[in-house]
């Protein structure tokens, strides 16, 4: 079987208040790296002003000082400048977000096993929790 180094990536935008992510968001990511469910590839802090401009910290050096220490982060630089100046565009004037790369580490033994097998995945697509609770919803008052 084959080993992948790394499984399927997410990035993530999360906006917030000031300049830095509050203890409560903090906390939401490091919970969720101690499941062992994923691991933090990258952490980008991005703040704009009123004019547009940006500020970009990349938090590796940083990583005590905002509350991660002991947080590893395992590829940073892989959000590229492309890709931070992309999701930079969804960031209003004045307000700031934190760009996280997530390897889902969970679908990195999918994809190896299904490699193993032989078989190869042709697409695979993401369903926001927003949309999927809705149509829940929806589907639960249909049978009513």
């Amino acid at each position: 079987m084959a080993d992948f180094r790394f499984g399927p990536v997410e990035l993530y935008l999360v906006g917030f208040e000031g300049e830095r992510p509050d203890p409560a968001t903090l906390e939401a990511l490091t919970d969720l790296l101690a499941s062992g469910l994923v691991r933090l590839l990258d952490f980008v802090l991005v703040s704009k002003s009123e004019d547009g401009d940006l500020e970009i910290i990349e938090v590796d050096a940083e990583a005590d000082a905002l509350g991660l220490g002991g947080v590893e982060i395992h590829a940073a630089g892989i959000a590229g400048g492309e890709d931070i100046d992309e999701f930079a565009e969804l960031i209003p004037a004045g307000g700031s977000a934190a760009l996280v790369a997530l390897e889902l580490t969970y679908a990195r033994t999918l994809a190896e096993r299904f490699n193993a097998s032989g078989g190869v995945l042709l697409r695979s697509e993401r369903v926001p929790a927003p949309i999927v609770n809705a149509m829940v919803d929806i589907l639960e008052n249909e049978g009513e």
